[in-house]
């Protein structure tokens, strides 16, 4: 298998990453997935709730989007609570849900007047997003129903997701053969392993769309939370957030969490970029660049719970989104309304618009060649 930057051999060494690298302190055995009815699409079909624990972690993934429909951990007086926001009934998840908890591709992020050139030729894709095309288009991976399968594999509990999206599915060329697991340790980390195969030349990238609050879903604003994120540049933005093709320095901007500081400290800082996304809706560049093995990129911390996130990644990139666009109309899990700021996403990718960019990183997956990428949450309180 020929191996280039975009083309990363993350699986095996993941394993062993997860249990070297963790901070979580409880070790408890998980059982096999536990699988239940969540729902019904109108045409009838299936949507399936699986449960899971290990380590002291609880997750529910629904089969519609890979969804996290809830993730709990407890806090520093073992109290658990969910800390993702999302919906109890499918019908909002269908009809509402602005990519709570879900699997995002075929191209997460931007891709700038939804079109791309690839081998000499131009390809437009669905445009869902202003004149650009966001997370994959009007039908991405978010919408579609995986196939899943429950897996044990010694002391790790956790769920193969599996989705063929088929040539010229939202525009983008190629068959594309979509794996991803979720695995739940011993520790208690939550696991992420993306793999993904073509056989026409192609452009992915695959993440996760959890809206996070430590203090709880339905708990009010992140403001509060300390953040810090191992990058010193990020990606600025034009009107419409496509990238400007930019590196810029976070020295001397809203943007650098380089020392841990509070998700609001700068937030309401008159800088234009903060202008354009209504808050914070960015690329960070990490410092480490891509690694064949997961590196810690960031931490968020709730201080009034203990609760803390730590991430490590193989991505060169993480786009954190301060929840500007919760408006006020939609209600929870928890059966309260979701407002600006209420929660934030910590995405790991590699850049928006990179397939019209060419000084950032490729994007493009060829014949021949896997996609591989891997994410690791650890939580402690």
């Amino acid at each position: 298998m020929e191996l280039n930057r975009r083309t990363l051999i993350a699986g095996a060494a993941a394993a062993g990453v997860t249990a070297a690298m963790s901070g979580t302190a409880h070790a408890t055995g998980g059982s096999r997935p536990a699988k239940s009815l969540f729902g019904r699409l109108a045409d009838g079909t299936k949507i399936y709730s699986w449960s899971l624990e290990n380590g002291g972690t609880r997750l529910k993934v629904l089969s519609y989007g890979g969804i996290v429909q809830s993730l709990e951990i407890p806090d520093r007086r073992g109290r658990y609570t969910n800390v993702s926001l999302g919906f109890d009934n499918i019908e909002d998840y269908v009809s509402s849900s602005p990519y709570f908890g879900a699997l995002i591709g075929r191209y997460g992020n931007r891709i700038g007047k939804g079109r791309f050139t690839l081998d000499g030729k131009e390809y437009q894709l669905s445009v869902n997003d202003g004149a650009n095309s966001l997370h994959g288009g009007s039908k991405g991976f978010d919408k579609v129903v995986w196939d899943i399968e429950p897996f044990t594999k010694g002391s790790d509990v956790g769920l193969y997701l599996y989705y063929t999206s088929v040539d010229g599915e939202m525009g983008y060329p190629g068959t594309l053969r979509t794996k991803v697991t979720y695995t739940l340790t011993r520790s208690g980390d939550w696991r992420v392993d993306y793999e993904a195969t073509t056989d026409k030349a192609t452009v992915v990238n695959l993440t996760s769309h959890v809206y996070w609050n430590l203090a709880g879903e339905a708990s009010g604003t992140i403001y509060d939370h300390e953040l810090s994120i191992a990058a010193s540049r990020y990606t600025p933005v034009d009107s419409g957030l496509i990238p400007t093709g930019e590196l810029a320095k976070v020295a001397g901007t809203p943007f650098d969490f380089r020392r841990t500081k509070t998700v609001g400290e700068d937030i309401r800082v008159a800088h234009q970029q903060l202008l354009y996304g209504k808050g914070i809706d960015h690329n960070w560049v990490l410092d480490k660049g891509i690694t064949s093995r997961p590196q810690w990129v960031a931490t968020l911390r709730d201080p009034s719970s203990g609760r803390t996130l730590k991430m490590a990644t193989t991505e060169p990139g993480l786009q954190f989104y301060s929840g500007n666009f919760l408006d006020g109309t939609l209600v929870g899990t928890g059966g309260s309304i979701y407002r600006q700021g209420d929660a934030l996403c910590l995405e790991t990718q590699h850049f928006p618009d990179s397939p019209n960019q060419p000084s950032f990183p490729s994007t493009t997956l060829r014949p021949g060649q896997t996609y591989r990428t891997t994410t690791v949450h650890s939580f402690s309180a």
